[in-house]
């Protein structure tokens, strides 16, 4: 059934299942066995991308003025209206099969480059084709008020998504044509303030949507304290965010989402990661894919958190793992190898799983097999004549 049914010390496995017989069997000799990575912050759904604006950001030009200039979210939300469903799909597709193959098994997926009904219900129809015909794990997120359309203030575009965007998406959840998990908002001065992002947040909950959204990015906009207050799942960003927001997170069980490459591309502050694991923060990672940090590997999220946010390899494992499954509603399924869980590991050439880490950028001769529910979907040829070190 794509579950673990035992874990234990070979002999004792051995003797357990003596009178089974098996499909197939891999020998892990000299190499690790680790649950599959778990990305809990992805913006994967998008045409038309943002290399020109790399070279904006090299010389000086902060985010939010590639943004007032016509860039950032507004150039890509142009060229994702015009892209066919059909092309949206099939660059999504070979953006989760890299994913995969660096030892993503459960990927959070946002929409949000539409911000109309139409293309935002595009979007989501693309990552449901996803769900329903690859292996790979997905947890759908609606994120409308990703930036306000332009002709429209944010008081406006929240009526719109209050009135229109959830109404439309519970009919289309309820009839199981699309199946949404979170809602999402990107609370930041100039874009959605605190009341705006409350209004929006409270209407998905009203739907059924678990809270998971962007906050304290660019500016402290007590946004922690928000989503502690309306029982949020988890928060994502988190450069700003205050003490007071930090306590509050830990107090509700709500994980907060760092993304170090983010903070990396667009030298911003590190998140502090080491007062929230010290305050007692559930923490979690997520490689934020998007235009704007185009990163799809995990383990170079887990390299960077280490080195920037002074995070232990044990913490990062955690975090990319049980922790980012907890982000997202799921880790009584995902995030661990346990008896009853979803059997998705990676297998590691190498006898100490910390290789995965330490070699930045190393996971493409690292990592031997990708699987999904107990079948090898991803197996890694280069393994079997290289040594890892």
């Amino acid at each position: 059934d794509g579950c673990i049914k035992a874990v234990g010390q070979a002999d004792v496995i051995r003797n357990q299942f003596s009178e089974a017989t098996f499909e197939r069997i891999i020998d892990c000799s000299g190499k690790c066995v680790l649950p599959g990575l778990v990305d809990a912050h992805t913006h994967p759904v998008w045409a038309g991308d943002r290399v020109h604006e790399f070279a904006m950001k090299l010389a000086g030009a902060s985010y939010m003025e590639i943004h007032q200039a016509g860039g950032g979210i507004h150039f890509t939300v142009e060229h994702t209206r015009k892209a066919t469903e059909d092309e949206l799909f099939m660059t999504f597709q070979q953006r989760l099969e890299r994913m995969l193959r660096a030892g993503s098994t459960l990927v959070e997926c946002k929409s949000g480059y539409g911000l109309n009904l139409e293309t935002e219900l595009k979007m989501l129809r693309v990552i449901e084709r996803a769900r329903k015909s690859m292996d790979i794990g997905i947890s759908s997120t609606y994120c409308g008020a990703h930036a306000v359309p332009r002709g429209k203030t944010a008081t406006e575009a929240t009526d719109d998504i209050i009135n229109n965007h959830l109404p439309k998406l519970k009919e289309l959840k309820l009839s199981g044509e699309i199946h949404v998990n979170n809602i999402d908002v990107f609370c930041e001065k100039g874009v959605f303030d605190l009341e705006s992002t409350r209004r929006i947040l409270e209407a998905g909950k009203d739907i059924g949507l678990q809270i998971n959204f962007h906050g304290d990015e660019l500016h402290p906009m007590k946004s922690a304290e928000l989503g502690a207050e309306l029982g949020a799942r988890a928060i994502s960003h988190l450069e700003e965010v205050s003490d007071e927001g930090i306590v509050a997170m830990a107090r509700a069980k709500c994980a907060a989402v760092l993304l170090p490459t983010t903070a990396y591309m667009l030298r911003l502050k590190q998140p502090q990661a080491r007062k929230m694991l010290e305050e007692g923060v559930i923490v979690a990672l997520g490689s934020d894919f998007n235009p704007n940090a185009y990163c799809f590997s995990m383990p170079m999220v887990m390299h960077l958190a280490c080195v920037n946010m002074k995070m232990s390899m044990n913490e990062a494992l955690a975090a990319a793992t049980i922790n980012a499954a907890y982000a997202l509603g799921k880790s009584d399924t995902h995030g661990s190898l346990e008896v009853g869980k979803q059997g998705d590991l990676l297998i590691i050439n190498s006898s100490r799983w910390e290789h995965l880490i330490y070699q930045f950028g190393g996971h493409e001769a690292l990592i031997n097999y990708v699987i999904v529910k107990g079948k090898v979907i991803y197996e890694n040829e280069r393994c079997e004549t290289m040594s890892s070190y």
